[in-house]
Protein backbone atom coordinates (compact mmCIF):
# COMPACT_ATOMS: atom_id res chain seq x y z
CA UNK A 1 0.00 0.00 0.00
CA UNK A 2 1.33 3.97 -1.08
CA UNK A 3 1.34 6.02 1.71
CA UNK A 4 0.96 9.53 0.65
CA UNK A 5 2.00 12.26 3.27
CA UNK A 6 0.05 15.62 2.74
CA UNK A 7 0.79 18.92 3.18
CA UNK A 8 -0.84 21.52 5.08
CA UNK A 9 -2.54 23.78 3.28
CA UNK A 10 -1.75 27.48 3.28
CA UNK A 11 -5.02 28.32 4.67
CA UNK A 12 -4.48 26.21 7.94
CA UNK A 13 -0.71 27.30 7.84
CA UNK A 14 -2.40 31.05 8.32
CA UNK A 15 -5.08 29.75 11.14
CA UNK A 16 -2.25 28.35 13.19
CA UNK A 17 -0.38 31.89 12.58
CA UNK A 18 -3.52 33.90 13.79
CA UNK A 19 -4.18 31.55 16.52
CA UNK A 20 -0.33 31.63 17.62
CA UNK A 21 -0.69 35.76 17.25
CA UNK A 22 -3.82 35.22 19.57
CA UNK A 23 -2.07 33.33 21.79
CA UNK A 24 0.99 35.78 22.32
CA UNK A 25 -1.52 38.61 22.83
CA UNK A 26 -3.77 37.43 25.64
CA UNK A 27 -2.47 39.15 29.04
CA UNK A 28 -3.49 37.50 32.16
CA UNK A 29 -4.71 39.93 34.95
CA UNK A 30 -6.40 39.40 38.30
CA UNK A 31 -8.45 42.77 38.07
CA UNK A 32 -7.85 46.47 35.86
CA UNK A 33 -9.93 49.86 36.12
CA UNK A 34 -10.25 51.48 32.54
CA UNK A 35 -10.01 55.08 31.64
CA UNK A 36 -13.49 54.93 30.09
CA UNK A 37 -14.70 53.64 34.12
CA UNK A 38 -15.19 50.06 33.21
CA UNK A 39 -14.06 47.71 36.05
CA UNK A 40 -12.61 44.16 35.39
CA UNK A 41 -12.77 41.65 38.40
CA UNK A 42 -11.42 38.31 38.50
CA UNK A 43 -14.14 35.66 40.19
CA UNK A 44 -13.57 32.38 41.14
CA UNK A 45 -16.30 29.41 41.12
CA UNK A 46 -15.42 26.49 43.35
CA UNK A 47 -18.44 24.15 42.22
CA UNK A 48 -17.37 24.69 38.51
CA UNK A 49 -13.20 25.00 39.15
CA UNK A 50 -13.65 28.15 37.21
CA UNK A 51 -12.42 31.09 36.89
CA UNK A 52 -13.96 34.47 34.34
CA UNK A 53 -14.27 38.07 34.42
CA UNK A 54 -16.68 40.12 36.10
CA UNK A 55 -17.29 43.66 33.57
CA UNK A 56 -18.95 46.08 34.94
CA UNK A 57 -19.69 48.79 32.70
CA UNK A 58 -22.20 50.97 33.40
CA UNK A 59 -24.71 50.31 36.00
CA UNK A 60 -24.70 46.53 34.87
CA UNK A 61 -22.19 43.84 34.97
CA UNK A 62 -21.90 40.95 32.73
CA UNK A 63 -19.50 37.50 32.74
CA UNK A 64 -16.49 37.29 30.53
CA UNK A 65 -13.99 34.92 29.87
CA UNK A 66 -11.83 37.23 28.00
CA UNK A 67 -11.89 40.67 27.35
CA UNK A 68 -10.89 42.89 24.39
CA UNK A 69 -9.06 45.85 25.00
CA UNK A 70 -7.96 46.26 21.21
CA UNK A 71 -7.86 44.19 18.08
CA UNK A 72 -3.97 43.37 19.59
CA UNK A 73 -4.79 43.01 23.21
CA UNK A 74 -6.92 40.27 25.02
CA UNK A 75 -7.07 40.45 28.81
CA UNK A 76 -8.13 36.96 29.85
CA UNK A 77 -8.01 35.86 34.15
CA UNK A 78 -6.01 33.68 35.93
CA UNK A 79 -5.65 30.09 35.36
CA UNK A 80 -8.16 28.25 38.12
CA UNK A 81 -5.22 25.71 38.34
CA UNK A 82 -2.88 28.55 39.67
CA UNK A 83 -1.52 27.48 43.01
CA UNK A 84 -2.50 30.49 45.10
CA UNK A 85 -5.59 30.29 43.81
CA UNK A 86 -6.20 26.48 43.98
CA UNK A 87 -4.95 26.74 47.63
CA UNK A 88 -7.00 29.58 48.81
CA UNK A 89 -3.81 31.65 49.87
CA UNK A 90 -5.99 34.15 47.75
CA UNK A 91 -9.53 34.45 47.66
CA UNK A 92 -12.24 35.96 45.53
CA UNK A 93 -15.55 35.92 45.04
CA UNK A 94 -17.84 34.36 42.89
CA UNK A 95 -20.34 36.57 41.45
CA UNK A 96 -21.54 39.97 42.28
CA UNK A 97 -24.94 39.47 44.78
CA UNK A 98 -27.13 42.69 45.65
CA UNK A 99 -26.14 43.91 49.16
CA UNK A 100 -29.29 46.95 50.06
CA UNK A 101 -28.20 49.55 51.81
CA UNK A 102 -24.55 50.60 53.38
CA UNK A 103 -26.04 50.64 56.22
CA UNK A 104 -27.58 46.75 55.88
CA UNK A 105 -23.91 45.81 54.37
CA UNK A 106 -22.25 47.04 57.67
CA UNK A 107 -24.88 44.92 59.89
CA UNK A 108 -24.03 41.72 57.94
CA UNK A 109 -19.95 42.39 58.47
CA UNK A 110 -20.32 43.29 62.07
CA UNK A 111 -22.74 39.55 62.92
CA UNK A 112 -19.75 37.72 60.78
CA UNK A 113 -16.93 38.85 63.09
CA UNK A 114 -18.93 39.32 66.58
CA UNK A 115 -20.05 35.84 65.40
CA UNK A 116 -16.30 34.26 65.50
CA UNK A 117 -14.24 37.18 67.30
CA UNK A 118 -13.96 38.34 70.25
CA UNK A 119 -13.11 42.06 70.18
CA UNK A 120 -13.93 45.71 71.60
CA UNK A 121 -17.51 46.92 69.91
CA UNK A 122 -15.62 50.11 68.71
CA UNK A 123 -12.96 47.82 67.22
CA UNK A 124 -15.35 45.55 65.55
CA UNK A 125 -17.25 48.71 64.41
CA UNK A 126 -13.48 49.71 63.15
CA UNK A 127 -12.56 46.59 61.51
CA UNK A 128 -16.35 46.02 59.55
CA UNK A 129 -15.80 49.85 57.65
CA UNK A 130 -12.21 48.64 57.29
CA UNK A 131 -13.69 45.68 55.47
CA UNK A 132 -15.57 48.33 53.01
CA UNK A 133 -12.24 50.66 52.68
CA UNK A 134 -10.36 47.35 51.29
CA UNK A 135 -12.45 47.05 48.29
CA UNK A 136 -12.25 50.39 47.07
CA UNK A 137 -8.79 51.25 48.68
CA UNK A 138 -7.56 52.26 44.85
CA UNK A 139 -9.69 55.44 45.13
CA UNK A 140 -7.38 56.43 47.97
CA UNK A 141 -4.01 57.83 48.21
CA UNK A 142 -3.32 56.83 51.70
CA UNK A 143 -4.42 53.60 54.06
CA UNK A 144 -4.12 52.67 57.63
CA UNK A 145 -3.65 49.42 58.59
CA UNK A 146 -5.56 46.90 60.56
CA UNK A 147 -3.31 45.65 63.62
CA UNK A 148 -3.45 43.37 66.38
CA UNK A 149 -1.13 43.19 69.23
CA UNK A 150 -1.21 40.11 72.10
CA UNK A 151 0.61 36.85 73.00
CA UNK A 152 0.02 33.67 71.39
CA UNK A 153 -3.22 31.89 72.10
CA UNK A 154 -5.25 35.55 72.33
CA UNK A 155 -7.25 35.09 68.96
CA UNK A 156 -5.32 37.37 66.48
CA UNK A 157 -5.19 34.17 63.77
CA UNK A 158 -8.79 33.56 64.73
CA UNK A 159 -9.24 37.83 63.49
CA UNK A 160 -7.23 37.55 60.36
CA UNK A 161 -9.04 34.33 59.34
CA UNK A 162 -12.63 35.97 59.86
CA UNK A 163 -11.97 39.68 58.76
CA UNK A 164 -8.95 38.54 56.03
CA UNK A 165 -11.43 36.55 54.70
CA UNK A 166 -13.92 39.50 53.71
CA UNK A 167 -11.14 41.58 52.49
CA UNK A 168 -10.61 42.59 48.56
CA UNK A 169 -8.69 39.51 47.56
CA UNK A 170 -6.86 38.57 50.76
CA UNK A 171 -3.95 37.19 50.31
CA UNK A 172 -3.10 35.09 53.44
CA UNK A 173 0.99 35.43 53.23
CA UNK A 174 1.33 33.91 57.14
CA UNK A 175 2.59 30.37 55.88
CA UNK A 176 5.05 31.75 53.36
CA UNK A 177 8.34 30.14 53.74
CA UNK A 178 10.21 33.39 52.74
CA UNK A 179 9.88 36.99 52.13
CA UNK A 180 10.80 37.36 48.51
CA UNK A 181 7.43 36.13 46.58
CA UNK A 182 5.23 38.75 48.61
CA UNK A 183 6.55 41.24 46.22
CA UNK A 184 5.35 39.77 43.19
CA UNK A 185 2.28 38.35 44.68
CA UNK A 186 1.28 41.96 46.36
CA UNK A 187 2.17 43.53 43.00
CA UNK A 188 -0.13 41.14 40.64
CA UNK A 189 -3.14 40.59 43.18
CA UNK A 190 -3.13 44.14 44.18
CA UNK A 191 -5.42 42.80 47.17
CA UNK A 192 -5.16 42.60 51.29
CA UNK A 193 -2.22 41.08 52.62
CA UNK A 194 -2.84 39.30 55.55
CA UNK A 195 0.59 38.28 57.66
CA UNK A 196 0.93 37.28 60.97
CA UNK A 197 4.59 39.14 61.98
CA UNK A 198 5.80 36.81 64.00
CA UNK A 199 5.78 34.25 61.71
CA UNK A 200 9.07 35.82 60.12
CA UNK A 201 11.98 35.48 62.82
CA UNK A 202 14.70 36.37 60.75
CA UNK A 203 16.48 39.73 61.10
CA UNK A 204 16.54 39.75 57.15
CA UNK A 205 13.05 38.97 57.33
CA UNK A 206 12.18 41.24 59.30
CA UNK A 207 13.56 43.82 57.50
CA UNK A 208 12.04 42.75 54.10
CA UNK A 209 8.62 42.84 55.79
CA UNK A 210 9.19 46.60 57.19
CA UNK A 211 10.17 47.43 54.08
CA UNK A 212 6.35 46.37 52.45
CA UNK A 213 4.89 47.98 55.64
CA UNK A 214 6.32 51.38 55.39
CA UNK A 215 6.11 51.57 51.41
CA UNK A 216 2.21 49.90 51.35
CA UNK A 217 0.17 52.92 53.21
CA UNK A 218 0.97 55.50 50.45
CA UNK A 219 0.75 55.49 46.60
CA UNK A 220 3.67 56.21 44.56
CA UNK A 221 6.71 54.20 46.87
CA UNK A 222 7.27 50.85 45.28
CA UNK A 223 10.06 48.49 46.46
CA UNK A 224 13.11 48.28 44.37
CA UNK A 225 14.26 44.48 44.05
CA UNK A 226 17.34 43.28 42.17
CA UNK A 227 16.04 40.76 39.15
CA UNK A 228 18.79 39.66 36.31
CA UNK A 229 17.18 39.05 33.19
CA UNK A 230 18.15 35.32 31.32
CA UNK A 231 20.83 37.43 29.59
CA UNK A 232 22.65 38.31 32.86
CA UNK A 233 21.60 41.94 32.67
CA UNK A 234 21.04 43.61 35.51
CA UNK A 235 17.33 45.08 35.39
CA UNK A 236 16.03 46.60 38.57
CA UNK A 237 12.12 45.81 39.14
CA UNK A 238 9.61 48.46 41.25
CA UNK A 239 6.71 45.99 42.38
CA UNK A 240 3.57 47.77 43.86
CA UNK A 241 3.16 46.82 47.69
CA UNK A 242 0.59 49.41 48.14
CA UNK A 243 -2.99 48.15 49.44
CA UNK A 244 -4.86 47.54 52.66
CA UNK A 245 -3.16 45.08 55.31
CA UNK A 246 -4.11 43.21 58.20
CA UNK A 247 -0.97 42.64 60.70
CA UNK A 248 -0.87 40.26 63.99
CA UNK A 249 2.39 41.19 66.18
CA UNK A 250 3.34 39.97 69.86
CA UNK A 251 4.48 43.60 70.68
CA UNK A 252 5.06 46.87 69.41
CA UNK A 253 6.86 47.88 66.19
CA UNK A 254 10.45 50.05 67.05
CA UNK A 255 9.40 52.10 64.12
CA UNK A 256 7.15 54.56 65.51
CA UNK A 257 6.56 56.21 62.12
CA UNK A 258 5.54 52.56 61.39
CA UNK A 259 3.18 51.87 64.37
CA UNK A 260 1.48 55.45 63.59
CA UNK A 261 0.44 53.97 60.51
CA UNK A 262 -1.88 51.33 62.54
CA UNK A 263 -5.23 51.02 63.89
CA UNK A 264 -4.43 48.59 66.58
CA UNK A 265 -6.30 46.29 69.07
CA UNK A 266 -4.74 44.43 72.25
CA UNK A 267 -5.54 41.07 72.23
CA UNK A 268 -6.08 38.61 75.22
CA UNK A 269 -7.21 42.16 77.58
CA UNK A 270 -9.66 39.99 79.29
CA UNK A 271 -11.57 36.52 78.95
CA UNK A 272 -13.05 35.13 75.89
CA UNK A 273 -16.61 35.13 74.99
CA UNK A 274 -18.54 31.73 75.50
CA UNK A 275 -20.57 32.00 72.48
CA UNK A 276 -17.06 32.33 70.20
CA UNK A 277 -16.44 29.06 68.67
CA UNK A 278 -13.27 27.00 69.64
CA UNK A 279 -13.45 25.56 66.08
CA UNK A 280 -14.94 27.54 62.52
CA UNK A 281 -17.78 25.80 61.16
CA UNK A 282 -18.54 23.92 58.05
CA UNK A 283 -20.44 27.01 56.92
CA UNK A 284 -17.83 29.57 57.88
CA UNK A 285 -16.79 29.67 54.19
CA UNK A 286 -19.60 30.26 52.53
CA UNK A 287 -21.11 32.89 54.57
CA UNK A 288 -17.39 34.11 54.10
CA UNK A 289 -18.15 33.88 50.03
CA UNK A 290 -21.92 35.30 50.17
CA UNK A 291 -20.41 38.42 51.85
CA UNK A 292 -17.63 38.60 49.17
CA UNK A 293 -19.89 38.86 46.80
CA UNK A 294 -22.09 41.31 48.21
CA UNK A 295 -19.01 43.33 48.43
CA UNK A 296 -17.89 42.78 45.21
CA UNK A 297 -20.99 44.75 44.22
CA UNK A 298 -20.48 47.17 46.30
CA UNK A 299 -17.27 47.71 44.74
CA UNK A 300 -18.66 48.45 41.46
CA UNK A 301 -21.07 51.18 42.50
CA UNK A 302 -18.68 52.89 44.76
CA UNK A 303 -15.48 52.86 43.38
CA UNK A 304 -15.64 56.11 41.19
CA UNK A 305 -18.28 57.84 43.59
CA UNK A 306 -16.12 57.75 46.80
CA UNK A 307 -13.91 61.36 47.28
CA UNK A 308 -11.78 62.68 50.47
CA UNK A 309 -12.93 65.90 51.73
CA UNK A 310 -10.96 68.59 53.65
CA UNK A 311 -14.34 68.96 56.14
CA UNK A 312 -12.95 65.71 57.64
CA UNK A 313 -9.48 66.58 58.27
CA UNK A 314 -9.27 67.44 61.80
CA UNK A 315 -6.75 70.20 62.65
CA UNK A 316 -6.33 69.05 66.21
CA UNK A 317 -4.31 65.94 65.50
CA UNK A 318 -1.29 65.10 63.67
CA UNK A 319 -1.36 65.00 59.97
CA UNK A 320 0.16 61.22 60.13
CA UNK A 321 -3.78 60.49 62.24
CA UNK A 322 -5.49 62.54 59.48
CA UNK A 323 -3.82 60.62 56.76
CA UNK A 324 -5.16 57.37 57.85
CA UNK A 325 -8.63 58.07 59.03
CA UNK A 326 -9.72 60.52 56.69
CA UNK A 327 -10.38 57.56 53.88
CA UNK A 328 -12.01 55.29 56.77
CA UNK A 329 -14.35 58.56 57.57
CA UNK A 330 -15.15 59.23 53.77
CA UNK A 331 -16.97 55.66 53.13
CA UNK A 332 -18.74 56.06 56.84
CA UNK A 333 -22.24 57.56 55.94
CA UNK A 334 -23.46 56.69 59.65
CA UNK A 335 -22.81 60.03 61.65
CA UNK A 336 -22.70 58.37 65.05
CA UNK A 337 -20.13 56.26 63.45
CA UNK A 338 -18.15 58.89 62.13
CA UNK A 339 -18.36 60.50 65.40
CA UNK A 340 -17.00 57.42 67.25
CA UNK A 341 -13.70 57.21 64.62
CA UNK A 342 -13.23 61.07 65.41
CA UNK A 343 -13.00 60.72 69.12
CA UNK A 344 -10.64 57.72 68.40
CA UNK A 345 -8.35 59.87 66.36
CA UNK A 346 -8.06 62.39 69.08
CA UNK A 347 -7.42 59.84 71.45
CA UNK A 348 -4.59 58.20 69.58
CA UNK A 349 -3.38 61.67 69.12
CA UNK A 350 -3.11 61.93 72.60
CA UNK A 351 -1.66 58.76 73.57
CA UNK A 352 1.33 59.97 70.40
CA UNK A 353 1.97 62.59 72.99
CA UNK A 354 2.58 61.31 75.88
CA UNK A 355 4.85 58.62 73.76
CA UNK A 356 6.71 62.12 72.89
CA UNK A 357 6.80 63.39 76.45
CA UNK A 358 8.96 60.28 77.46
CA UNK A 359 11.59 60.88 74.82
CA UNK A 360 14.87 62.03 75.90
CA UNK A 361 13.91 65.60 73.54
CA UNK A 362 11.03 66.35 75.69
CA UNK A 363 13.09 66.32 78.63
CA UNK A 364 15.36 68.54 77.03
CA UNK A 365 13.17 70.62 75.90
CA UNK A 366 11.25 71.19 79.80
CA UNK A 367 15.07 72.48 80.45
CA UNK A 368 14.91 74.98 77.42
CA UNK A 369 11.47 76.30 78.80
CA UNK A 370 12.86 77.03 82.39
CA UNK A 371 16.27 78.78 81.22
CA UNK A 372 13.71 80.51 78.70
CA UNK A 373 12.09 81.70 82.18
CA UNK A 374 15.10 82.86 83.71
CA UNK A 375 16.13 86.49 83.10
CA UNK A 376 20.53 85.04 84.26
CA UNK A 377 20.21 82.14 82.37
CA UNK A 378 21.62 81.65 78.42
CA UNK A 379 20.32 78.74 75.95
CA UNK A 380 23.78 77.40 75.75
CA UNK A 381 24.40 73.42 75.18
CA UNK A 382 26.52 73.76 78.85
CA UNK A 383 23.78 75.49 80.60
CA UNK A 384 21.29 72.91 79.48
CA UNK A 385 23.54 70.01 79.81
CA UNK A 386 24.68 71.16 83.40
CA UNK A 387 20.55 71.66 84.48
CA UNK A 388 19.72 68.17 82.95
CA UNK A 389 22.27 66.20 84.42
CA UNK A 390 21.64 67.99 87.87
CA UNK A 391 17.53 66.81 87.14
CA UNK A 392 17.98 63.42 85.31
CA UNK A 393 21.76 62.29 85.42
CA UNK A 394 20.45 59.40 87.95
CA UNK A 395 18.20 58.30 85.79
CA UNK A 396 20.64 57.23 83.05
CA UNK A 397 24.05 54.88 82.93
CA UNK A 398 25.42 56.94 80.73
CA UNK A 399 27.30 60.18 81.40
CA UNK A 400 25.14 63.28 80.14
CA UNK A 401 27.58 65.92 78.00
CA UNK A 402 27.44 68.97 76.10
CA UNK A 403 27.76 66.95 72.72
CA UNK A 404 25.05 64.55 73.33
CA UNK A 405 22.46 67.03 74.46
CA UNK A 406 23.61 69.04 71.34
CA UNK A 407 23.41 66.37 69.27
CA UNK A 408 19.34 66.03 70.40
CA UNK A 409 18.97 69.52 70.07
CA UNK A 410 20.02 70.14 66.04
CA UNK A 411 19.15 66.31 64.85
CA UNK A 412 15.49 65.43 67.22
CA UNK A 413 14.34 68.69 67.40
CA UNK A 414 15.57 70.27 64.35
CA UNK A 415 16.90 73.24 66.19
CA UNK A 416 20.19 75.44 64.68
CA UNK A 417 22.68 76.48 66.99
CA UNK A 418 26.03 78.38 66.48
CA UNK A 419 28.73 80.01 68.21
CA UNK A 420 28.92 82.45 70.53
CA UNK A 421 31.65 83.86 72.42
CA UNK A 422 33.37 80.09 72.14
CA UNK A 423 30.16 78.39 73.36
CA UNK A 424 27.29 77.08 71.68
CA UNK A 425 23.95 78.43 71.91
CA UNK A 426 20.27 78.63 70.48
CA UNK A 427 19.56 81.77 68.67
CA UNK A 428 16.98 83.87 69.23
CA UNK A 429 15.36 83.13 65.68
CA UNK A 430 15.00 79.29 66.92
CA UNK A 431 13.34 80.28 69.45
CA UNK A 432 9.78 80.64 66.84
CA UNK A 433 9.99 77.22 66.49
CA UNK A 434 9.56 76.08 70.40
CA UNK A 435 5.89 76.61 70.15
CA UNK A 436 5.06 74.36 67.79
CA UNK A 437 7.81 71.38 69.48
CA UNK A 438 6.02 72.56 73.13
CA UNK A 439 2.83 71.62 71.68
CA UNK A 440 3.93 68.64 69.90
CA UNK A 441 5.67 67.24 73.39
CA UNK A 442 2.54 67.76 75.40
CA UNK A 443 5.08 69.99 77.63
CA UNK A 444 3.14 73.30 78.94
CA UNK A 445 4.79 76.83 77.85
CA UNK A 446 4.67 78.20 81.42
CA UNK A 447 6.89 75.50 83.96
CA UNK A 448 5.05 75.00 87.57
CA UNK A 449 6.19 76.50 90.51
CA UNK A 450 9.44 74.52 91.92
CA UNK A 451 8.82 72.48 94.70
CA UNK A 452 9.93 69.33 96.41
CA UNK A 453 7.52 67.30 94.94
CA UNK A 454 7.95 68.29 91.55
CA UNK A 455 11.88 68.56 92.03
CA UNK A 456 12.29 65.89 89.60
CA UNK A 457 9.91 67.22 86.70
CA UNK A 458 8.46 71.13 86.79
CA UNK A 459 5.48 70.08 85.58
CA UNK A 460 4.87 67.80 89.03
CA UNK A 461 5.69 64.00 88.58
CA UNK A 462 7.61 61.79 86.44
CA UNK A 463 7.51 62.40 82.90
CA UNK A 464 4.55 59.67 81.79
CA UNK A 465 3.29 59.25 85.07
CA UNK A 466 -0.78 58.27 85.61
CA UNK A 467 -0.89 61.65 86.65
CA UNK A 468 0.54 63.48 83.58
CA UNK A 469 -1.37 61.00 81.48
CA UNK A 470 -5.12 61.22 83.50
CA UNK A 471 -4.14 65.58 83.19
CA UNK A 472 -3.83 65.25 79.19
CA UNK A 473 -6.55 63.29 78.57
CA UNK A 474 -8.99 65.52 80.48
CA UNK A 475 -7.46 68.07 79.10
Amino acid sequence: MLWIKSEPTMDSNLNKAIESAKQRSAIPIVSRVLRDGTIIETVYQPAEAATRFVVWKGDNWSFEKLFAVNDRRRLIPYSPDNNLIKNDVVLFPSEPEEYGSQAELIREIESFIKRFVDVGPLYQKIASYYVLLSWIYDAFNELPYLRLRGDPGCGKTRFLLTVGSLCYKPIFASGASTVSPLFRIIDTFRGTLIIDEGDFRMSDERAEIVKILNNGNAKGFPVLRSEVTPKKEFNPTAYTVFGPKLVATRGPFEDRALESRCLTEEMGQYRMRDDIPINLPSDYKDQALRLRNKLLLFRFRNLHLVKTSEALVDRSIAPRLNQIFVPLLSIIDDEDARAQMRVLARRYNQEMIIDRAMDHEARVLEIIRDLMGSEEAKLSMKEITLRFAERHQEEYERKITPKWIGNLIRRKLNLRTHKSNGVFVIPPEEQAKLAYLYEKYGISKVAAPQTAASAINPQGGDIGDTGDVERLFDS
